[in-house]
């Protein structure tokens, strides 16, 4: 039983239904749900009553509140005491980044984290709503996440902090002997699927300007975009990838770019944490990490029509 899990049965307890729980978790209703079923799968009993409007837990799990708040005040309480432990003995920090971050980003972190030898750093991957979980209950002290251009997050926001480290660009790709398909009325493609951050940017920013009269058939769907990446290499249909991961296929004539006939999306990459009090320690890794890495600016590394693409929006 994971602690976070305990919490948002006592925030569907303390607010009296899911999507009032969503907002005191600081999650999108859609996720909250998806999180209440893999709770009841990995317990393997119902806990909520759904015939009834608005969901509630049944009255045996509302016995246990007692029991239930106090195990979370314990565990929380144990939580911190093994953190500020392990911190002080080796200055211990971990983070999560967006599947696709993990890839291009990630490695600069560790770099920058240690430099100096003096710093212990896990990493963990995973999408955007896994990001926030993993920060909303401090399993990570910060997270490497994509937003949408104007640097806000599609999704709650007013828990966290941002910090800006630079731009990318969501950019229609295929392999070389599909290129004529991408001018077709119908386009075979690889999709996101519609939860996940990528596929939100697809349906509300990439979706509406596709050509007229062009719709988008998928042919396989993948929420990983480093298979994506090879779906698309072996000729399965267009994809739209970052370019920070397809940058070397491009240049070694695998991939090619068709964002001369279908729309592209620019990304912003931000360093995001929670917005609350955090250790001398934490506080100056933040600074200094945003400093190192804002050297690394993916927008560097793109061909200049990127870049005034970017810059245009």
């Amino acid at each position: 039983m994971r602690l976070e899990w305990i919490d948002d049965i006592l925030a569907v307890l303390d607010s009296g239904s899911l999507a009032r729980a969503a907002d005191k978790r600081l999650l999108t209703q859609s996720a909250f749900t998806r999180r209440v079923r893999l709770i009841e799968d990995n317990i393997g009993t119902t806990l909520f009553d759904r015939r009834r409007k608005p969901v509630s837990l049944l009255p045996g799990v509302q016995a246990l509140e007692l029991e239930l708040r106090e195990l979370s005040s314990r565990l929380h309480k144990l939580r911190h005491t093994l953190k500020t432990t392990s911190d002080q003995a080796g200055n211990s920090l971990s983070f999560v980044c967006q599947h696709a971050l993990t890839t291009t980003v990630s490695p600069k972190v560790v770099s920058a984290l240690t430099e100096n030898g003096d710093a212990s750093v896990s990493v963990r991957s995973g999408n955007q709503d896994e990001c926030l979980l993993l920060l909303i209950s401090k399993e990570v002290d910060f997270a490497i996440m994509y937003a949408i251009s104007d640097g806000k997050m599609l999704g709650p926001g007013n828990a966290f902090e941002a910090r800006t480290l630079g731009s990318d660009f969501l950019m229609p790709v295929c392999a070389p002997a599909m290129r004529s398909k991408a001018t077709d009325a119908v386009i075979p493609t690889i999709s996101y699927p519609p939860e996940v951050f990528l596929g939100q940017v697809f349906s509300r920013m990439v979706a509406p300007r596709l050509p007229t009269g062009v719709t988008a058939l998928p042919r396989a769907e993948t929420a990983l975009t480093l298979a994506m990446l090879q779906y698309s290499l072996n000729e399965i249909g267009v994809a739209w990838l970052p370019h920070s991961l397809v940058a070397d296929p491009l240049a070694q004539g695998l991939l090619v770019r068709l964002d001369d006939v279908l729309p592209a999306q620019p990304l912003t990459i931000n360093m995001v944490r929670l917005v609350e009090t955090q250790s001398e320690y934490n506080e100056q890794i933040w600074q200094h990490l945003g400093d190192q890495l804002q050297i690394f600016v993916l927008s560097q590394h793109l061909p200049d029509d990127v870049n005034s693409c970017i810059e245009s929006e």
